[in-house]
């Protein structure tokens, strides 16, 4: 089969390798340059954690990271390039003048648990229990929750690992070249079998009620500060996180700001994460600013991932929001199951919305 891909960004690569692998002939078109880092996908801190976003989002978003979180590795190993991954749970803390909306948090979770039962439960630590984990913490904190199973992977060495498979695979890459469902008449003579536009916010001229929302991230190089899972601390105005990775560095971000807005970090959002991160760990009054980034992801007006069908042969998937590392692995699953048939049972466990005309029965799918 040949199919077009738009958007090479992370739904629009997971799908290019898988397709790819399968023995299709892919053809990709993205309208930023082979090196741009602008895309949505390089501006995040890709933590795995469906149980921490349960206080903030949806049940069907939770179920998908949790499925997501069985499905990464198996897709990291199926890389040629390093990623680094690690599944070694999710610390949350809060000093002792937040304790109202740690308490609020953690009735939220319980509630999650209860609708949920197949994740994890969260523990209690006091103080000694949060130096076990991370030493030195407690001596900041005098409680906090743990949460086991939880992840993250590094989003760069994905998207770096995940090119550098296409191009092995022979993928025909379109860079500076942005086109539009409308280009385009699968099915058609001379035309691609399928088409499957991944482009985010690329995709608002057809896609009504699509947005953007703002993130801002700090990269930080601290060597000296030991910490290695990924936090949370608990702000009454706005969660912020801390996302160790490889050799000494940090991300340090807050989740969203309601805004198209993608001009640089202002001083205001930096004072406030670099705050944040010295009260966790005071290491980090040394460390060294390395990046800071702002950037917008696709949004639905209900905050949900969405694919939609403008045609027997193309399929639209966008509406990741802030959780696109954490959505991926079940919308690249649920993508594969609806090019293979009418209904996807993994869009029906998820109840994620699937719109626009059901395929015709002369239409044959990919493998």
């Amino acid at each position: 089969m040949n199919i077009v891909i738009l958007g090479a960004g992370l739904m629009g690569r997971l799908l290019a390798c898988e397709l790819a692998r399968a023995g299709h002939t892919l053809s990709v078109y993205d309208a930023a340059a082979a090196e741009s880092r602008r895309a949505a996908a390089f501006a995040a801190a890709a933590m795995l954690a469906p149980l921490a976003e349960s206080a903030v989002a949806e049940d069907s978003v939770v179920r998908m990271g949790h499925y997501g979180l069985t499905r990464w590795p198996e897709l990291i190993a199926k890389l040629d390039a390093p990623v680094f991954f690690q599944q070694q749970g999710t610390l949350v803390v809060w000093h002792r003048q937040d304790a109202a909306e740690a308490q609020r948090f953690a009735q939220l979770l319980a509630a999650t648990g209860k609708r949920l039962p197949s994740l994890p439960s969260p523990k209690t630590l006091d103080a000694a229990g949060l130096d076990q984990l991370e030493p030195g913490l407690g001596a900041h904190f005098a409680q906090g929750l743990y949460l086991p199973g939880e992840g993250q992977l590094d989003n760069h060495q994905l998207m770096d690992a995940l090119l550098a498979q296409l191009q092995r695979l022979q993928v025909n890459l379109h860079w500076n070249s942005p086109r539009s469902p409308d280009d385009f008449a699968p099915g058609t003579p001379g035309q691609p079998d399928w088409v499957l536009d991944c482009r985010g916010l690329g995709a608002q001229p057809q896609w009504p009620g699509l947005r953007g929302v703002r993130g801002e991230i700090i990269t930080l190089h601290a060597p000296n500060v030991t910490l290695s899972r990924p936090t949370r601390l608990i702000h009454p105005r706005y969660p912020i996180y801390i996302a160790p990775k490889q050799d000494g560095y940090f991300l340090v971000g807050a989740t969203e700001i309601e805004s198209d807005d993608t001009s640089p970090m202002s001083v205001r959002s930096a004072l406030e994460l670099l705050s944040a991160a010295y009260t966790v760990d005071s290491g980090f009054g040394e460390a060294r600013i390395v990046e800071l980034v702002a950037q917008c992801r696709p949004t639905l007006p209900n905050n949900l991932p969405a694919v939609r069908r403008l045609g027997a042969r193309c399929l639209q998937v966008n509406g990741l929001y802030r959780h696109g590392y954490l959505i991926a692995p079940a919308m690249l699953d649920v993508v594969l199951q609806l090019m293979q048939g009418d209904e996807s049972e993994l869009a029906k466990d998820f109840e994620l919305a699937v719109t626009g005309p059901v395929p015709s029965d002369d239409v044959q799918e990919p493998a």
